[in-house]
């Protein structure tokens, strides 16, 4: 058991992080299996949405994630699952005006040559010699 106050408050930090982990893997777990016996193009897009949540959440590497989502796909191509096209792929697309910039306000800019630099003025020091008359 920990003694120090920080070292209790890790410990009960990482118990409930653990107990979340465990959650969010039961639910890639069950979303899986629920994919497997009956494989259909929305449960696969239930079971890749789950494994980005994971990464989201930090409890998967974004690779990870990719090479387990690449597998579920090619296991669905083998099992003949038809996927979906996306719905941002299938909408079309509506046609925008750009406004052009007139040429005038791009064209007021001006490049200003940098100064040089102002050179240090040396005073010299005039010496007199006072002579003693004798």
């Amino acid at each position: 058991m920990p003694i120090i106050k920080s070292a209790k408050k890790a410990a009960r930090q990482a118990v409930k992080r653990r107990n979340n982990n465990q959650a969010t893997k039961k639910v890639i777990r069950n979303a899986l299996k629920d994919f497997r016996n009956k494989p259909t193009a929305e449960k696969m897009a239930i079971v890749q949405s789950e494994y980005d949540k994971a990464v989201k959440k930090g409890l998967m590497k974004k690779n990870t994630a990719s090479r387990r989502k690449a597998n579920l796909a090619k296991w669905a191509k083998e099992h003949n699952v038809k996927i979906a096209a996306s719905k941002k792929a299938t909408a079309p697309k509506a046609e925008t005006k750009v406004a052009e910039k007139p040429a005038a306000k791009t064209a007021t800019k001006k490049t200003v040559a940098k100064k040089a630099p102002a050179k240090k003025a040396t005073a010299k020091k005039t010496t007199t010699k006072k002579v003693a008359e004798k």
